[in-house]
């Protein structure tokens, strides 16, 4: 696909050039979407890393691997909220109609695998916790950090539901996309000459005239004199 398609609008986007308009950018509904992903992903690695531990010990039935899953996860997820919130916002001045579909591609691609990975993060975490016992050595005494982890585990499926918003949206522009950019390809012109000329005479301006209707009869046969 040449760039001098991608003037015109394409994956849910206007055509490029069009001005920033913050009002309508942040009225979007994956705008939306990612920036209280962006929130949910703080929460749940913050809370983790603040009070998730006691001393070298996740208080997640020991298993460092679940704190160190969820924080993992989080500050990613994080990450990719900021840099797809600049690529949203930068998206109309993207002139290239490929560039765009890579983009969408990619915004595809990772949020069904985030969606996917809250969910087992949220399975994980939550199975981690539902078996610590209170008197276990790496549980902190007096109920600290409960809440924080409660939180995280809460938040994790929060997650699922926006990162799987955000694939849903994905899905959608990407087929827009290629629709817009079929019918855009095959499209016949209206006005398109045909490659091959008409039979002389046959344009008659009748269509139901038939081709040699507007020829001359030949004259009445006349027996020579002598």
């Amino acid at each position: 696909m040449s760039t001098a398609q991608g003037s015109g609008g394409a994956y849910g986007a206007g055509k490029a050039g069009t001005p920033f308009d913050p009002l309508e950018f942040v009225k979007k509904p994956q705008v939306i979407l990612r920036a209280v992903s962006l929130i949910w992903s703080i929460i749940v690695f913050g809370c983790i890393i603040a009070e998730g531990w006691h001393g070298d010990k996740c208080q997640m039935h020991g298993d460092n691997n679940a704190c160190g899953y969820g924080t993992g996860i989080g500050i990613l997820a994080f990450i990719f909220c900021l840099v797809f919130l600049v690529i949203d916002a930068m998206f109309e001045n993207i002139s290239s109609v490929q560039y765009r579909k890579y983009v969408v591609i990619a915004d595809l691609g990772i949020s069904a695998l985030w969606t996917f990975l809250w969910f087992v993060g949220f399975c994980y975490m939550t199975d981690a916790w539902r078996r610590s016992e209170d008197d276990a050595p790496y549980i902190a005494p007096n109920g600290y950090g409960k809440d924080h982890i409660q939180a995280a585990i809460a938040f994790s499926f929060f997650s699922i539901i926006t990162w799987g918003g955000l694939t849903f949206f994905a899905v959608r522009r990407y087929r827009e996309g290629v629709t817009e950019t079929f019918q855009e390809g095959y499209n016949p012109e209206q006005n398109a000459s045909s490659p091959y000329s008409s039979f002389p005479g046959s344009d008659t301006g009748d269509p139901y005239q038939a081709p040699f209707g507007g020829q001359k009869e030949a004259p009445e046969y006349q027996p020579p004199t002598y």
